[in-house]
């Protein structure tokens, strides 16, 4: 498993374009009630618009894109959306797989998929052993996942390995709970995007957005295309990502 280091330490080469990308996916309903549409009928063409994102950012040179399918929180909606949206989620791995192996796409799955019906946790597994090769980009889908929960299972998942921690907090370090991290293989998102008009990060990520660029649009999901992204990767490469550091050493080079 890679080792990325932590952006909190280290700035990471810029370029004109994001290694890594992470979106919330926002205004699946509005769209569809504002045509006077049923709900579901957003989340579907919703499948679209993920359809287009995973294929500019792999056209892009992005190395990593993370979607935020379904928050652990997402389960308080109306039983028949969130049915809807599980129905999605099995036909959307039955069809798109194959395109996403051609095409050199790594599919990964993060979150607590146990509660999800044995059919989907199978076709999640079939899916990421078919891509698990790939490397011209890896989509990270999060489903039943909160970085609440993250943080959570990472300490247990810690404590677990190392027991006589537990009797010693104080050496626990900052490293020692990012490798327990769902994402622990990827490195930190440079960017973060949200749709929909809402300003706020919904408990995803909560660990790894510590130090990435954050960018809101007023455009619903279904809506979001290529030249969407482009505008994101704009404001991106307008930023100074200084990590606590002054412009000055940013200019002479320095790291630490």
């Amino acid at each position: 498993m890679p080792r990325f280091p932590s952006s909190t330490r280290e700035v990471p080469a810029t370029g004109g374009v994001p290694r890594h990308v992470a979106i919330i996916m926002d205004g699946n309903g509005r769209w569809a009630t504002s045509r006077h549409l049923p709900r579901v009928a957003g989340h579907a063409r919703g499948v679209d618009a993920v359809r287009r994102t995973v294929e500019a950012c792999a056209r892009a040179g992005v190395e990593y894109l993370t979607l935020f399918a379904f928050s652990s929180e997402n389960w308080r909606r109306p039983a028949d959306e969130v049915s809807v949206l599980m129905r999605l989620f099995i036909t959307a791995l039955e069809r798109e797989v194959g395109k996403l192996s051609d095409n050199g796409i790594r599919l990964r799955v993060v979150g607590d998929t146990s509660r999800f019906e044995p059919r989907l946790q199978e076709l999640i597994g079939q899916a990421e052993a078919r891509t698990a090769a790939n490397s011209r980009l890896t989509l990270t889908v999060a489903a039943n996942y909160g970085g609440r929960w993250d943080l959570v299972q990472a300490t247990r998942a810690l404590l677990a390995a190392r027991p006589e921690l537990a009797a010693e907090p104080s050496r626990i370090a900052e490293d020692d709970i990012a490798a327990h991290l769902a994402m622990a293989w990827a490195p930190e998102p440079d960017l973060f995007i949200r749709t929909g008009g809402e300003q706020r990060i919904s408990n995803f990520l909560l660990w790894q957005l510590a130090y990435t660029e954050l960018y809101f649009t007023d455009t619903w999901w279904p809506d979001f295309d290529q030249a969407e992204l482009e505008r994101a990767f704009e404001s991106f490469r307008a930023r100074e990502r200084r990590f606590g550091r002054t412009s000055a050493q940013l200019a002479a080079g320095a790291q630490a």
